[in-house]
């Protein structure tokens, strides 16, 4: 299991932290992302935003500090809450800035039988993360689920708990397969988690929709 090191040595791009911090500032207003930055002790972040880039200067562990300012601010459930709502936005402004680059808008993608696009839409978000950020993804599967396993996790980087905790993570997924496919929603769940002894974080997605 990769422990954080003392100074930052994996990063999202600027572009990334951008989309993060605009995401909160929708949930919770831009007072409310300022008291977490405050409390996650990233005050040089208030009103000054990473710029719009690819470059790799938004690091893990900030990412993980902001995490669990939220849990701190709001308690366990309250901070689940927020960064799940966080991480559904967060994938509504990622599309309009990763969305040329997915090539997954066009007709042929929309034409697929949905299971299809499940996998393909996995293996391409994947395929994001792994190409632009330091974060490790590896996919998996088994009769029922899609497994999405984070080797590299931002989100809980820096983190002890006892239970899972990556919710913006979850939250992001959540809104990629409405998207996907079409409006309907999917039981996503951290079934494993870097944060607490695990090798990796595991989300595990159902296969068929709620709905």
């Amino acid at each position: 299991m990769e422990q954080p090191p003392s100074t930052g040595r994996y990063f999202y791009p600027n572009k990334i932290g951008r989309i993060v911090l605009l995401a909160m500032e929708e949930i919770m207003g831009r007072n409310g992302v300022n008291a977490v930055l405050n409390l996650a002790k990233l005050k040089h972040l208030i009103h000054n935003y990473p710029p719009n880039n690819f470059d790799r200067q938004f690091s893990f562990s900030d990412v993980g500090s902001i995490q669990q300012a939220l849990d701190d601010m709001y308690g366990p459930r309250g901070g689940r809450g927020l960064a799940q709502r966080a991480g559904r936005a967060c994938f509504k402004y990622g599309l309009k800035e990763f969305g040329p680059v997915l090539g997954i808008a066009d007709l042929a993608f929309r034409l697929l039988p949905l299971p299809m696009k499940l996998k393909v839409g996995a293996e391409v978000f994947a395929d994001t993360f792994n190409k632009y950020t330091d974060q490790r993804v590896r996919l998996g599967e088994d009769e029922d689920h899609i497994l999405w396993h984070n080797e590299r996790c931002p989100v809980c980087w820096g983190r002890k708990t006892e239970v899972p905790c990556c919710h913006l993570a979850v939250g992001i997924i959540q809104e990629s397969l409405y998207w996907v496919s079409g409006g309907k929603n999917f039981t996503v769940q951290e079934i494993a988690c870097i944060a607490r002894g695990d090798a990796a974080c595991t989300i595990a997605i159902d296969k068929k929709p709620l709905d």
